[in-house]
């Protein structure tokens, strides 16, 4: 007994009667606690082959934000795209040149089959082009320049044009009438080789359309949406751009002309974001531009391809607002009929799972007490009965 009371000190560590040393139960350290992994950043999970490259599903204008995305990608495809179509274009001129498919020398002829074909090929080489740009600056198939799904949905094609020809074809028709009514123009009848501009048009008119869309809606319109914090807003800017950019493409010689063009480009994002994918817009671009064309050549060089005759500035500006505003309300109400996807699929792989570990490790079992050289059991008197019979009695 100490000053404070009691204190218990174990049991000797004597060997009494031949009994082994009494040695206290004890624990192994335990391993210091797993730490769990940090969480991984968003984009950096490698994609399974065959899984969407999104961990949310994003809209079309947001689908160059991917699981790898990075700020600087999408300048690197713009610095691409830039080299590789001035190259191919070049190359394509050359080519059509080089092998006489173009004998005039008037190259704003749009009429002329062999100029037409010129335009047209030289604008379709953009289409590879914005697939190669999707590839090797972002690592991406190339469907997901047309679709939030990653591929053209091409079931939305027939549905799109009849409502495309009932409403910008028509008021193609209506503007190119008006325009023979002014005073002073004539009908000449079908331009020379019209048969021959048929064929170029209806072969390759509708791709030439499809690459301006990959072009303006697509790349460049998902490019610009793609560095604002906000889905919307970057759709937004990203229209009234790329509308801008569009119109100024077609060199307008007037502010008039230059406004219908960017009302066309500002209807042609809008039902892409309608409908989550280019189909509508390129069906939009197609049918305004075959009909241009036809009915053009048809009427012959007193119509120009280039710009409405003046005095009717105004009026067909109108009227083609008019027509593109009813596609655009035709593809709103189609979109409970057509089903168009509006977001892509997505796999959130930014979550690693963490693998259990235990904290603590018990003890090895201590073994059996034996005696010493065969000797005495140990004595009966350390056990609880004895320390009991010891004391005595409590109280």
């Amino acid at each position: 007994m100490t000053e404070q009371g009691w204190s218990y000190v174990g049991p000797p560590a004597t060997r009494p009667w031949g009994a082994a040393e009494q040695v206290p139960r004890s624990w192994v350290q335990a391993p210091p606690p797993a730490v769990p992994p940090a969480p991984v950043r968003a984009g950096r999970p490698v994609t399974p082959p065959g899984a969407p490259p999104f961990d949310v599903p994003r809209p079309y204008a947001w689908l160059m934000r991917t699981r790898d995305w990075a700020w600087w990608r999408p300048l690197l495809g713009l610095l691409m795209f830039g080299v590789l179509y001035a190259v191919a274009s070049v190359l394509v001129v050359l080519a059509v040149l080089l092998t006489g498919l173009v004998p005039v020398a008037d190259l704003l002829e749009l009429t002329d089959p062999g100029v037409l074909l010129l335009t047209n090929l030289s604008l379709i080489v953009a289409i590879p082009i914005v697939w190669a740009a999707w590839a090797v600056a972002h690592g991406l198939g190339r469907g997901w320049s047309s679709s939030v799904t990653g591929k053209l949905r091409w079931r939305l094609l027939v549905p799109l044009t009849w409502r495309a020809v009932a409403t910008l074809g028509v008021g193609v028709v209506v503007t190119i009438g008006i325009s023979l009514l002014e005073p002073g123009t004539t009908v000449t009848g079908p331009v020379p080789g019209y048969v021959w501009l048929l064929v170029v048009v209806l072969l390759t008119t509708p791709l030439q359309s499809a690459a301006e869309e990959y072009v303006f809606r697509g790349y460049l319109s998902q490019l610009v949406a793609a560095w604002f914090r906000t889905e919307r807003t970057g759709a937004v800017v990203a229209a009234v751009l790329t509308a801008a950019l569009f119109s100024a493409a077609h060199a307008p010689p007037d502010v008039l002309t230059f406004l219908d063009r960017f009302v066309f480009g500002l209807a042609a994002s809008w039902v892409t974001r309608l409908t989550g994918g280019l189909e509508a817009a390129i069906v939009l671009h197609a049918v305004n531009n075959v009909a241009v064309f036809v009915l053009s050549g048809a009427v012959g060089g007193g119509v120009s391809t280039q710009s409405p005759p003046a005095g009717v500035f105004l009026l067909v500006v109108l009227l083609d607002t008019v027509a593109m505003g009813a596609y655009v309300a035709l593809v709103g109400a189609a979109r409970r009929t057509l089903a168009p996807e509006l977001l892509s699929p997505a796999v959130d792989l930014r979550r690693a799972p963490v693998a259990w570990a235990p904290t603590w490790v018990p003890a090895p079992p201590l073994p059996a007490p034996v005696p010493a050289d065969g000797g005495p059991e140990p004595d009966a008197r350390w056990s609880r009965q004895g320390v009991r019979e010891a004391r005595g009695p409590i109280g």
